[in-house]
């Protein structure tokens, strides 16, 4: 299996990004991220790429982009990707 195919229970992703699970699910509601799976016990897996997307979503913040605008730009790039 390799790392994109790896997958990331909500309690890895909390630790290595350094989010809150209320932050992670918000993210994840808000669609800035999607959870991969869930398990047999009904706990969200995320892949790899979750990582990359997070750096992305502190990055904007930090820089005064509020969610709603990150989610907007977000969704703009895989329009932008879907239509070429």
């Amino acid at each position: 299996m390799s790392d994109s195919e790896k997958l990331y229970p909500t309690g890895q992703v909390m630790k290595r990004a350094g989010l809150s699970r209320q932050v992670l699910y918000q993210y994840t509601a808000m669609g800035l991220i999607k959870e991969a799976s869930t398990n047999r016990a009904g706990h969200r897996l995320y892949h790899e790429d979750v990582f990359n997307h997070l750096k992305i979503i502190r990055a904007l913040n930090e820089r005064g982009y509020t969610l709603r605008e990150i989610k907007e730009i977000f969704f703009s790039q895989r329009s932008e990707a879907e239509a070429s």
